[in-house]
């Protein structure tokens, strides 16, 4: 085994698409850990999803074994983590799993939004944090800006920072020997028990769930008996080792190492990132800190577009949740869609990885409701309720004060489009509490909003509104009060459970004129006429109507008296009026999924 002070463990932080797992493939090119026919660009981005979107979902370590220009053989453990906002939990582990963090900044972007709040999350575990310029080979590059940028936004040295072109691998050696150079060893470990940080996990449907984790103190071997300390489960392990791409094992595991623990572990869930790992047979007295259960914040309903796929759905569903230890779900129906399932994700972006998962991997058509977020009811009776589903939105007279969860939400942009953007986050309802230029042509901009205002469209409009320039990070704040509504839409009088939605007063006739105006293009023509009805309690707010098709009944009326044809005229109204009390309206699945999408 290596010695502690030849140790190396590191992680990359940046803001989405600044080249992290980019920088990581020049990391393992240059250490030959894997042939050369076997590489693959974003070699540490498993999933297809991640490739194809530039993004990376799940947490992935490798040990990197490095010979420096003195000649001293060092180790070196890579923890790559997720770049977006839904699994800062995730990238909160992992950092706290390392002593160094290369903070990534781009040339052509420079210091956004989620290099901040990462960088500042490296500082709370205490890490030694290096500035890398990546994209130096890029035309629009501008170097001595973003060494400014880092300077006065990041407080860091910006002379030091390493200049890299991750896609060429230019200045990559130099990174390597800065690494090992100004990043300090493992502490020596305080205590002889073993105390292990899980960073990670991963089903692997043969041998169970293979838990990732750095030893802080004590060692692991094959054999062990293993305690999980906040679940209290114990395990004997089966294989322990380190990543080099794929799992090789070493029989043992170390203070100072990163690495991997098989302990025959059926589910993911039974698995909690953040936790800490013992011996059974010496447990420690207490656990590393920072753990905490993670909480979904967004809330839908899943359905299968066929009704009768209802047993494949729960299948793939609990096949999905082998790898997803965040994904909550629990049965659902509708009256509308049938047999389902509540689903609760760590935000839109999980929610749309789940979507596209239970397509590709199960070959799964569903149908998802619109994203609710949680909102805390204080009832007359004095009992507090938490309701995600409009389902189990109690009568209003029940209800005596409604709060909802609040983001402290953090924008960077450049100057040109501060008044676009300061009008999207006051028509989210958003508050200002700053606005500081961070020099001459960034403003930075922290709003508190609901988080529900969030949800829909306003990434695609803050995108659109600084034509793609500004960046947004936010954290959850806690809940405030607010004013509560329940939206029914009703066809023929008749409410359609599955359109129903939670929102704030003052916005509800905008949604439920949208919803309105969405069904009245999907239904077809009925032999009569079809109200689509929105409405709160028992007022209606919206409506749209659906005309009927029509029989021409004066056709072989070609002379005669008017009261004649007055009478066929009156006798198809009777009729017309007969059919309206028995006739169904039938809710094609498109319908569903044109009221989800935005407004065009």
């Amino acid at each position: 085994m290596t010695e502690l002070s030849r140790k190396r463990n590191f992680c990359i932080v940046a803001h989405i698409d600044h080249g992290k797992s980019t920088l990581a493939d020049r990391f393992i090119e240059k250490a030959k850990i894997i042939d050369s026919r076997d590489f693959q660009n974003q070699i540490l981005d498993s999933m297809e999803i991640e490739r194809e979107r530039g993004i990376t979902i799940k947490s992935q370590a490798v040990t990197i074994p490095y010979t420096a220009c003195d000649g001293t053989a060092y180790e070196l453990n890579f923890v790559d983590t997720p770049g977006h906002v839904d699994f800062s939990y995730e990238v909160s582990r992992a950092i706290a799993s390392c002593e160094g963090a290369l903070l990534l900044i781009d040339a052509t972007q420079g210091v956004e939004s989620q290099t901040i709040s990462n960088m500042y999350l490296a500082l709370e575990n205490n890490l030694e944090i290096l500035p890398v310029i990546n994209k130096i080979d890029m035309p629009q590059a501008d170097v001595p800006a973003v060494r400014a940028q880092i300077e006065k936004d990041l407080g860091l040295d910006g002379e030091a920072a390493c200049l890299v072109s991750a896609k060429t691998g230019e200045g990559v050696d130099a990174l390597l020997e800065a690494i090992v150079t100004r990043f300090p060893p493992p502490p020596p470990p305080r205590s002889t028990q073993t105390r292990a940080l899980i960073f990670d996990c991963h089903y692997d449907a043969y041998r169970g769930v293979v838990v990732h984790l750095r030893l802080f103190e004590g060692a692991l071997k094959t054999g062990d008996t293993i305690r999980l300390m906040s679940g209290g489960g114990e395990y004997r392990v089966e294989s322990a080792g380190v990543f080099r791409i794929k799992l090789e094992d070493t029989g043992r595991l170390e203070a100072g190492d990163v690495g991997y623990v098989i302990a025959g572990i059926k589910t993911v869930s039974d698995v909690r990132v953040g936790d800490t790992v013992t011996l059974a047979s010496n447990p420690a007295s207490e656990p590393l800190p920072g753990f905490k259960d993670v909480k979904p914040v967004v809330f839908s309903s899943i359905y299968p577009m066929d009704s009768n796929d209802y047993e494949e759905l729960r299948d793939s569903m609990e096949k999905l949740k082998l790898n997803d230890a965040s994904l909550v779900y629990e049965k659902d129906s509708s009256l509308a869609l049938g047999h389902g399932f509540r689903c609760g994700f760590l935000g839109l972006l999980h929610l749309e990885v789940v979507d596209e998962r239970l397509e590709r991997d199960f070959g799964q058509a569903v149908i998802f409701t619109a994203p609710s977020v949680r909102y805390e009811l204080l009832l007359t009776s004095g009992e507090t309720l938490y309701i995600d589903n409009p389902a189990d939105y109690p009568e209003t007279t029940k209800i005596r004060e409604a709060r909802e969860p609040y983001i402290r939400g953090s924008i960077i942009t450049p100057a040109e489009y501060l008044g676009p953007l300061i009008s999207l986050c006051t028509e989210k309802r958003g508050v200002q509490s700053n606005l500081q230029y961070l020099d001459q042509k960034r403003v930075e901009l922290v709003y508190e909003m609901p988080l529900a205002e969030v949800l829909f469209d306003f990434y695609d409009r803050l995108k659109s509104c600084s034509r793609g320039y500004a960046s947004f990070d936010y954290e959850v704040v806690g809940y405030r009060d607010t004013e509560l509504v329940k939206i029914d839409i009703l066809l023929n009088g008749k409410a359609v459970d599955a359109l129903s939605q939670l929102c704030y007063k003052g916005g509800a006739y905008d949604k439920a004129r949208h919803v309105c105006e969405r069904l009245r293009d999907e239904i077809s023509r009925q032999q009569f006429k079809v109200a689509i009805q929105g409405a709160v309690g028992s007022q209606i707010i919206a409506r749209e109507t659906v005309n009927p098709v029509r029989k021409d009944v004066l056709a072989k009326c070609y002379g005669g008296d008017i009261t004649r044809k007055r009478k066929l005229l009156e006798k198809q109204k009777e009729g017309k009026k007969r059919m309206k009390l028995v006739g169904n309206v039938e809710l094609p699945q498109s319908a569903f999924l044109a009221v989800l999408k935005t407004s065009e």
